[in-house]
């Protein structure tokens, strides 16, 4: 752990030495942050998910093994990247996938953009918000009764439900967007969009069931985006933005390197099924 101290401390920095989960909350001039999509629009995900796995089924039992998998990488630069993924606030989510991007994503910079993201986190966050409410599933560390990476935040963590992924949906959505936006970039890209929600078994707050199905949930509202006019004009806009950016030489303002060494540490072992 003596070359990792350097790389735990600069994620910790990066991540403001949060040690408490943040949402956008952040109001606009007419209130509150907006998404794309008005609730009628929304994808109904009780139709479209399967109710989450029952205690003592066959797939619950692998969401236990995985999340147990997971336990190695506590206190490694992989757990403080974790942190640092489960910061939903502005402007710091912004920057969650500048390094996939090479290029700098701010309100100043890239506001058509930094709007975009701001936006298609509510839609996120909306989508999530009936299936969270309909299963109500304890999350992993009401049930293993280990510690998380965000302690601060338990309380709230114990009274909103588990399944599915709402980081994971907000993280997946994101990457399937900006991978339109700079396809050059896709496979980086979805990469990150990958491990932010991973990042959430590595807290010990989500099951892989969780995080599986909230990627789910953002193909869905990804596709319901690209019928709304509003939503993919900020997709041009996005993609001029980001090409005017690289051409300034606007870099990221994130430790990529150290980012990118967190991303490479080896995951726990995927459990595999037996066999006879």
């Amino acid at each position: 752990m003596g070359n990792m101290a350097p790389m735990l401390l600069c994620l910790a920095l990066m991540a403001g030495c949060a040690t408490v989960e943040k949402y956008d909350t952040a109001p606009t001039a007419q209130g509150r942050t907006q998404g794309y999509l008005p609730s009628k629009q929304l994808p109904d995900m009780i139709a479209l998910l399967p109710p989450p796995p029952a205690t003592g089924s066959t797939a619950f039992a692998l969401d236990q093994e995985t999340s147990h998998a997971s336990f190695p990488l506590r206190d490694s630069a992989r757990w403080a990247l974790a942190i640092q993924d489960a910061d939903l606030s502005f402007p710091a989510a912004a920057e969650s996938f500048s390094c996939a991007l090479n290029a700098r994503i701010t309100e100043q910079d890239t506001p058509r953009l930094f709007r975009l993201l701001r936006r298609t986190l509510a839609d996120a966050g909306n989508a999530v918000s009936r299936p969270k409410d309909t299963y109500k599933r304890p999350r992993p560390f009401m049930v293993n009764g280990e510690r998380i990476c965000t302690p601060d935040y338990e309380q709230r963590l114990r009274t909103s439900g588990s399944y599915p992924s709402g980081h994971t949906t907000a993280g997946w959505t994101w990457a399937l967007i900006l991978s339109e936006i700079a396809p050059e970039q896709a496979d980086a890209i979805l990469v990150r969009g990958r491990a932010y929600g991973q990042s959430r078994i590595v807290c010990n707050v989500h099951w892989q069931s969780d995080v599986n199905e909230g990627r789910t949930v953002a193909a869905a509202v990804v596709a319901r985006l690209h019928a709304d006019p509003a939503f993919r004009a900020d997709v041009e806009a996005a993609r001029t933005e980001l090409a005017a950016a690289r051409a300034k030489g606007l870099l990221p303002v994130r430790d990529c390197r150290t980012e990118a060494e967190a991303l490479a540490l080896p995951p726990a072992a995927a459990p595999q099924p037996s066999g006879n």
